[in-house]
This record gives structure tokens, sequence and C-alpha cells, in this order.
């Protein structure tokens, strides 16, 4: 899986045309959809801006931690490597959920 997948894939999960990624990012319809397409190499800028545009802020991991970081991200701030129902601490979620301050 690539970022632009990952772009792609946030767009019609939020529901967005091409053209409105486009228009939100600056960009015209069809260097969205030869983006998506493949048939560009898009500028780290451009991914950028695309991203943006759909509430996310792309965050640099290194690739040997990348499924490390989606667990801990799935599971909604629980501390890597607790298991279940072994008195892990609340995560962060369940803190903010709550009105507390993590």
């Amino acid at each position: 899986m690539s970022i632009l997948d990952d772009l792609a894939r946030a767009r019609k999960s939020a529901g967005m045309t091409q053209a409105e990624l486009a228009a939100a990012g600056g960009l015209s319809r069809m260097t969205v959809q030869r983006i998506e397409a493949g048939d560009i190499d898009p500028r780290l800028s451009t991914l950028l801006e695309m991203a943006r545009a759909l509430a996310l802020e792309p965050m640099l991991v290194p690739g040997e931690l990348r499924a490390e970081v989606e667990a801990f991200l799935r599971s909604s701030g629980r501390m890597l490597g607790q298991p279940p129902g072994a008195g892990a601490p609340p995560s962060v979620i369940d803190d903010l959920l709550q009105g507390r301050s993590p």
C-alpha cells in the first residue's frame, strides 16, 4: 500500500469527488485523477495539499514500525504490547471522552 492508495481511500471515505478534492487542495481535477491512477509521480508538496484538504496530517514513520503504529492507532491509544484485560490503564481516548486531560 502506498500514500497514493491511502489518499484515494481517504477521499472516497470522506465522500469527496476528485473535483472536490482538487478544488479544496488548489489542484486541477485532472492532476488528482492522474495521481490516483499512478500516471504521474507527484511532488511531496502536492501530496501534502491533498492530505490537508482531507483533514489529514501526514507523519513519517520508519517502515519497520508501521505495523506497530497502526495497531496502536487502532487500539485507541492503549499501551503497545499491553494485553487486553490485564489491568491496562485507560487510553488517552478514554480520558478525552470522559472529559479528563491525559
